[in-house]
């Protein structure tokens, strides 16, 4: 079974991608001794952007996943679900 964001596949890589390239920025900022503010600011916009990855993967396990599970009975994609949710939400 194939997981419920083939669908959005090149969307979220794309988006990796991009989170990638703002990654080793920052890296370059540090090396060249950037302004601690645009640093701490281009950090904020990378854990946005990662947030917003881990929503559409949300989304789609929400939709997929766990819809599917429960309509053939099996409530234990629920639960893990809800741990899942946990986590994001800790982060």
């Amino acid at each position: 079974m194939k997981p419920s964001y083939v669908k959005d596949r090149d969307a979220l890589l794309t988006r990796l991608s991009r989170i990638e390239g703002q990654v080793r920025g920052v890296s370059r900022m540090v090396d060249e001794e950037a302004y601690c503010i645009d640093v701490l600011t281009q950090i904020n916009a990378i854990k946005a952007a990662i947030d917003q990855v881990g929503l559409l993967l949300l989304e789609d396990h929400i939709k997929g996943c766990v819809t599917s599970a429960v309509r053939q009975g099996d409530q234990s994609k629920v639960d893990e679900l809800v741990k899942a949710v946990e986590r994001f939400a800790k982060a």
